[in-house]
């Protein structure tokens, strides 16, 4: 076997990890099973759509897959967060004239073409002249002219329709709003005791919103999911450093990114929000209309190829779909299609060059150099396989920030390590017995290398832990060893 036959050995052959969002359209058994064999690794449940019965049956049926196919799979609760909205009108729609001015104010009557209600009193007292309120995703652009206690008085930029209860973005001021409503901790504590994996926390403006979030969390049980902050306002961008060293995940959220910034500011800031993540070895996903036109069509455009493709050579961690695996008339294809385009890319002569752009930071530990000397290691010596021997997950997260080549074999005694896991670059985790000395460690290494085709008789393999065993961060430990057949079957993990 040759080292370039080594990437062909991970399961799915590809490193960057497929995250699809379940609803009306990919809900049932045999379709999510569908979509897992397509290539999903992990399965988003918008907390915003369904209820708690939608949501009990997916995650038994997700188990169920798990099961099945003996591989952990990722379950992330994406909480909806609050939602700004406009209130009635008394045609239920009014049209607002480009130029003309309207105002947002506090009384409760339905609106027309001149006024209507905004039912937020936070807003009032915050909002400046020459900021801007954009209604229904930025259709309607609006800019303050003048604000009150109880009036916001603006100017048409962009007019247009407007009807009862359109979304309100507010992109230019800090919202005084926490980011988790009475909703979100009803249905944080559903996903928490019902074993989610991941919370994805929106509407996150400031480091504040996510201490609240971990705080809630630590409150429901032992089972603590991990935390990942959704990137979608301008003010978490402001705060982006502080934010990625309190989440243990990053989403780059483009829908209300692409609202609340001008359209061409998203592609390079996403760049440096992947960029920043990576550097700090937390898990990045790519999300929103990545292939949007698969909601209604069999083939996406070019362009949505090439998005999804840019998102891989920066990479991401791991790639979304949302409505089009959800809502779609294509689900299954779109998931396949994605797949093929990650697979396409990491094939790709330049692929590995382009996303090794890390050095090891300056501040880096004796487990950050050992996952760099794998990286370093596994191309001189033609190694099968980086097995790691991880408790809590840290050390799988320091050697996928090296992104490297060589698969890699991730042994956790915890699903829960496991099924976190999953979301993660270029690894394949296997939840097995935990091991109590160097031997063993030795051993079951070898043994599960074999048995999960990580490698064959007379290859090489990184073992990757830290001693004393179970002690979570340090790594302190790598080992290369020869594979021989003889040991896959003389135990039973």
């Amino acid at each position: 076997m040759t080292k370039r036959d080594h990437t062909r050995i991970d399961p799915r052959g590809r490193k960057v990890k497929i995250l699809a969002t379940i609803g009306p359209a990919s809900r049932s058994p045999e379709m999510l099973r569908r979509l897992f064999k397509a290539g999903a690794d992990a399965f988003r449940l918008n907390m915003s759509h369904g209820d708690h019965e939608d949501h009990t049956a997916s995650i038994k049926s997700i188990r169920a897959l798990e099961k099945e196919f003996a591989r952990p799979i990722a379950i992330l609760a994406d909480l909806q967060g609050p939602k700004l909205r406009v209130g009635t009108f008394k045609d239920g729609k009014a049209v607002i004239r480009h130029g003309r001015h309207f105002t947002l104010d506090r009384d409760n009557t339905p609106g027309d073409e001149t006024r209507v209600c905004l039912p937020h009193s936070e807003l009032f007292g915050i909002m400046e002249r020459g900021q801007r309120l954009l209604i229904n995703d930025g259709k309607i652009r609006l800019i303050v002219k003048e604000a009150d206690d109880d009036r916001i008085i603006c100017s048409a930029e962009v007019g247009g329709v407007i009807s009862d209860r359109k979304g309100v973005n507010v992109p230019d001021a800090e919202v005084p709003i926490p980011a988790l409503t009475e909703k979100d901790r009803k249905d944080l504590a559903f996903a928490v005791e019902h074993g989610a994996d991941w919370i994805a926390l929106s509407f996150v403006q400031r480091p504040e919103d996510l201490a609240e979030a971990r705080k809630l969390i630590a409150q429901h049980g032992a089972h603590s999911p991990a935390l990942c902050a959704k990137i979608e306002k301008p003010q978490a961008v402001k705060r982006l450093d502080s934010i990625i060293e309190l989440s243990d995940a990053i989403m780059v959220a483009r829908g209300d990114l692409g609202v609340e910034l001008e359209p061409h500011e998203v592609p390079p800031l996403q760049k440096r929000i992947v960029n920043a993540s990576r550097r700090a070895g937390k898990p990045v996903i790519v999300a929103t209309q990545m292939l949007e036109s698969m909601i209604e069509s069999p083939i996406p455009t070019r362009a949505e190829v090439s998005d999804v493709a840019n998102a891989v050579y920066d990479g991401a961690d791991a790639v979304m779909l949302s409505a089009e695996s959800a809502a779609g008339d294509w689900p299954e294809e779109s998931v396949r299609m994605m797949d093929k385009i990650a697979i396409q890319v990491e094939r790709e002569e330049g692929y590995k060059e382009r996303i090794r752009f890390l050095d090891t930071p300056p501040d880096a530990t004796t487990s950050d150099a050992l996952a760099h000397s794998c990286m370093t290691i596994s191309e001189t010596v033609p190694i099968s396989a980086i097995t790691i021997f991880t408790a809590s997950g840290s050390t799988a997260r320091r050697v996928a920030r090296e992104r490297p080549t060589t698969p890699v074999l991730v042994l956790t005694p915890s699903m829960r390590t496991a099924r976190r896991v999953a979301l993660l670059w270029g690894t394949h985790a296997v939840a097995t017995k935990d091991i109590g000395s160097f031997e063993e460690m030795i051993a079951k290494g070898k043994r599960m290398a074999l048995r999960h085709r990580f490698g064959e008789a007379g290859s090489k393999q990184i073992v990757l832990a830290g001693v004393p065993f179970g002690t979570p961060g340090a790594t302190n430990l790598l080992h290369v060893v020869t594979l021989s057949g003889d040991e896959l079957n003389k135990h039973k993990d």
